[in-house]
Parts: C-alpha cells; sequence; structure tokens
C-alpha cells in the first residue's frame, strides 16, 4: 500500500512510530498555540506557520473559500519572502489542479511528485518550484472554511504522520478559527451598532436634509469599509439618481448619476429588495457609467412604514473582498435603522418649523393689531392737536413728533412683513430675494404683486447696494399696505440703469394704485444704487 492509498486515521505506519515521538511536544504545543488570538487574521497566519513549523514544509498557505462559489478570496502564505509573492503574482483561485480537487472533495490529500501528477495545473509561472504536495480542509462548525496547503518538504516527501498531525491541528485550527470568527461578529456587530446611535443622535440634532443624506452615506461607508456611501433618490420619470456621494477617493460624476427606468436592479430597489452585486463592473445588471470604478456592491433600501426614501448603495474598489452574509445582515439593519431616523428627523424639524410660523405670526399679529393700531392713535391725535395749536414752536414739535410715529409705523409694518415671510433657507441670489420679499407681502395685501427684471441682475447687484434696494423695497410695500384701495404693486428691477453722471446703476421703482390721506392716487416710488 502506498503512502497515497493509506487511510490516515489507521495511525502511522510502525516504521515511522519511533520518530513521531519527538514532534508530540511540538504538537501539543501549537495546538495550545493556535487561537491564542482572538482576531481573526491573525489566527490564520498563527495556523499556517504553525502547519509548516509542524510538518517541516518551506512553504504553506491557507486558503479562504467564499462558502457560495467555492472559491479561494483571501490566501494567506508562510515562507515566501515579498520579493517570491510579487514574482507569483494574483494567487489561483482554486478551481484548477489539485487545489481545486481539494475544493470538490475536503479531505486529507497527498502528492510526493508534483511534476507527475496529471492533476497538478494552474500553478503561477513566478511560483517556486515545487514537488512534494500534503493538503487538508479546515471545518467550521460542519463548514469547510478553508484548506491548508503546504509543500517544499525538506525531506523529500511528506508521511502519514505528517497527515496525522495536519488533520490534528486542522480540527484545532476549526475550532479557534470559529472563536474568532464569533468575536469578530460580535465587534463587527457592535461596530454597526455604534454607527447607527451615531447617525440617529446626528439626524435629531437639527441636520438640514442635505446634510442628513451625507451623514448617512458617509457613517455607512466607513462601517463597511468601502470605497464610497452613495444614496439614490426616486427621479420624477421613474428612474434613480445619485444625490449624495461620500468617497475619499475623486468623487467627479458620481453625484447626478441615474439609473434609467426598466433596469433590473431599478426593479428590485424600488420593490423595496436589496441588492448585492459580486462586480459592479462586469454585473450586466449595472448601467451607469461609474460602475467601472467598482467591484462588491450592496444596494440596500432606504424605506420605514412602507415608504420608499432612496437607497443607500455600498461599492467597494474593483478586486475588494466581497461582502460576507454578516456584513449584509448588519449593513441592512443599518439602512433600516437609518430610514427611520431620517423619516424621525424629517418630521422634527417639520414640527419645529411648524412652531416657528405659529409664533411668527402671533408676534405679527401683536403688532399689527395692538402696536400699529396704538401708534396709529397716538398720531392722529398728535395731528389734531398740532392743527389746533397757534404757536409756530409747538406746531414744530408736534409736526416732528407726528413724522418720527409715521417713521415708526412704517418700521413696524416692515417688520411685520419680514415676519409673515416663510422661515425658509434664505435665497442666495438678488433675484431670489427680491421674489421672497413679495412673495412674502403677498400674504398680507391678498395678492401678488407683479415682477419686472431687467439686465443681468444676479450678476451685477452685490454689497451694499443689494441690502440697500431690498430695504426700500421692504419699507414700499409696507408703505402700500398703509394706503387704503391698493388693488396692485408694480415692482421693476433695472440693472442696466445709469446714474445723472453716466456711471452704471441700478434702479428699483414700487408703484401702487393705492390713495394717500390727501386723495392723491397711483404713488411710485424710485431709489437707485450704483454698481
Amino acid at each position: 500500500m502506498t503512502g497515497q492509498d493509506r487511510d490516515p486515521a489507521d495511525g502511522p505506519p510502525a516504521g515511522e512510530r519511533s520518530g513521531s515521538s519527538p514532534r508530540l511536544p511540538l504538537l501539543l504545543e501549537s495546538v495550545l498555540s493556535v487561537g491564542t488570538d482572538l482576531g481573526l487574521r491573525a489566527t490564520l497566519q498563527q495556523t499556517v506557520d504553525t502547519a509548516t513549523t509542524l510538518t517541516g514544509a518551506r512553504y504553506g498557505a491557507l486558503g479562504v473559500l467564499d462558502p457560495e462559489r467555492g472559491t479561494i478570496t483571501e490566501l494567506f502564505t508562510s515562507g515566501l519572502t515579498d520579493a517570491e509573492r510579487a514574482r507569483i503574482g494574483a494567487f489561483p483561485d482554486g478551481h484548477s489542479g489539485l487545489l481545486g480537487v481539494l475544493i470538490e472533495e475536503p479531505r486529507p490529500l497527498r502528492c510526493d511528485d508534483l511534476t507527475a501528477d496529471p492533476r497538478s495545473s494552474g500553478v503561477p509561472s513566478g511560483h517556486p518550484r515545487m514537488r512534494s504536495f500534503l493538503g487538508a480542509p479546515i471545518r467550521v462548525s460542519q463548514e469547510v472554511f478553508g484548506n491548508l496547503y503546504l509543500t517544499g518538504k525538506g525531506t523529500g516527501h511528506f508521511t502519514d504522520t505528517d497527515v496525522a498531525l495536519l488533520r490534528v491541528l486542522a480540527s484545532q485550527a476549526g475550532i479557534a478559527i470559529a472563536n474568532a470568527r464569533l468575536y469578530e461578529t460580535v465587534r463587527q456587530r457592535e461596530r454597526w451598532i455604534e454607527g447607527a446611535a451615531a447617525v440617529t443622535t446626528a439626524l435629531l440634532s437639527g441636520t438640514n436634509a442635505a446634510d442628513a443624506l451625507m451623514t448617512v452615506a458617509e457613517q455607512a461607508r466607513i462601517l463597511a469599509d468601502a470605497a464610497a456611501g452613495v444614496i439614490l433618490q426616486p427621479t420624477g420619470n421613474g428612474g434613480m439618481e445619485i444625490v449624495t456621494a461620500s468617497t475619499p477617493d475623486d468623487p467627479v460624476g458620481i453625484v447626478g448619476t441615474t439609473i434609467e427606468p426598466g433596469s433590473p436592479v431599478l426593479e428590485q430597489l424600488l420593490g423595496g429588495e436589496p441588492v448585492f452585486i459580486g462586480d459592479s463592473a462586469t454585473d450586466p445588471r449595472m448601467t451607469t457609467h461609474v460602475r467601472s470604478r467598482f467591484g462588491p456592491s450592496m444596494m440596500l433600501p432606504l424605506q420605514s412604514g412602507g415608504r420608499l426614501i432612496g437607497t443607500l448603495a455600498l461599492p467597494r474598489r474593483r478586486g475588494g473582498a466581497p461582502y460576507t452574509s454578516v456584513d449584509r445582515l448588519l449593513a441592512c439593519q443599518f439602512a433600516s435603522q437609518a430610514a427611520l431616523a431620517l423619516v424621525l428627523a424629517d418630521a422634527q424639524q417639520n414640527r419645529e418649523q411648524l412652531a416657528v410660523y405659529e409664533d411668527r405670526d402671533r408676534i405679527a399679529r401683536d403688532l399689527h393689531d395692538l402696536v400699529v393700531q396704538r401708534l396709529f392713535a397716538t398720531e392722529m391725535m398728535l395731528e389734531s392737536t398740532r392743527r389746533r395749536a397757534a404757536a409756530a414752536e409747538t406746531d414744530e414739535l408736534l409736526g416732528r413728533a407726528v413724522d418720527e410715529l409715521d417713521s415708526t409705523i412704517q418700521e413696524v409694518r416692515t417688520t411685520i412683513f419680514a415676519l409673515q415671510q416663510p422661515p425658509a433657507e434664505a435665497p442666495t441670489t438678488f433675484r431670489g430675494r427680491v421674489l421672497r420679499e413679495t412673495a412674502g407681502a403677498a400674504s398680507v395685501l391678498g395678492f401678488q404683486p407683479s415682477l419686472q427684471f431687467s439686465g443681468a441682475v444676479d450678476t451685477l447687484v452685490r454689497q451694499p447696494a443689494e441690502e440697500q434696494l431690498l430695504g426700500a423695497l421692504r419699507g414700499a410695500l409696507a408703505a402700500a399696505h398703509r394706503r387704503a384701495g391698493v388693488s396692485a404693486i408694480e415692482v421693476e428691477v433695472d440693472a442696466t440703469a445709469r446714474l445723472p453722471d453716466g456711471r452704471s446703476a441700478v434702479r428699483l421703482t414700487v408703484a401702487d394704485d393705492g390713495r394717500d390721506d390727501d386723495g392723491a392716487r397711483s404713488t411710485t416710488l424710485t431709489w437707485q444704487a450704483p454698481l
């Protein structure tokens, strides 16, 4: 019976038993040392280093298998220098040669001469020369986690004792890996929970919509170790558009990318189903032009209470490690909690905005009903007293008091107009601010003033002319509200005007059809400011 045909479980042959005793202490030491570090990667590297030492192999490798595809996703090596690893280049995926045989038939495999074995193939051209080979599976809870590969036996070929020792080590390594995986899963779950809590706290602290989406995208990217965190939202035509992107690399060309209606991925996302992609660059379901930048990806719906807010996409770089089942589960849970936090933050913001609206309305109403009416009554009393007064000095003093009250009333009315405008984010352009002022006046006047712009208003009008004209506009609208019979107001902003000295200027004209105290109609007020 040859070494290849004999069952290693029967123990080493008689000729080897005497030689096995010196390695018994080494085996015990190896069994005790494997798994002393709870980190998974450290445990895997320790396992392959121990296997090469225990069996006297020159080179060793531990290939981690993808349970879904049956391919090698990571390879931990021992005995190879950095230069030798660089010469090898890409490691085999395990589909061919003895590595593939070991994956298909997970049991110890030994070969004394790789050059003569017809099953030996797929060895990288830069790999050091090999002759003897020994492989064994590592099982974790009856599932093949990976395989140990040893080559370059110092004595020429691996013995039955080597096979038996490797089986014991692989069994112990399986237990250590299970503990390390459990520890890694607990730590990973803890990080995702802390990340979700941090997102919820940030969203409920009052951030605006754009910042809220960026918070979700950035935190998810960090937790998933992704190349980018992307938020997509539905478009009007039934597609989806990237509205937020968090990436440490160049994000140019990502925001604004759309998934057109009819895409298979889109149908799943709009239906609230997560989508997991093995390689974004080659998957036919991916149709965007940015897919070539990325590899494995998760696309998770952000939905709460049946409402689809958008989609969270977490792509990794080309050639990046695929997402595990634990990664997918934790990311889906994070997306659900983030969606709920977004809904709660939006509701909280709406409640706060409503409270501001109500408070501003109350203040405006009190100012109008109490302060303005009393000031107006006082002005009328002073005006009546002035007309009855005979002395010129008294007449002048009362006239100034009436003018001050009139000015105060106009300023209070202007404040009322400002309070009754929506407390939304302030427009950044001069045109937008003019539109906002007239829209606020319309809620009090009962009609919308007409607007006309001439010239490149947003480009030419700058500070301090902008603030001067806006103040004049607010005062003019408040004054128009005081006049009786106002049914129309025309506002014109002309950025092509000229001052008498020929300088460029902006002109504001406010005309209304109301009636003054003296009965005059069609009042026109004009302001000019140099550009």
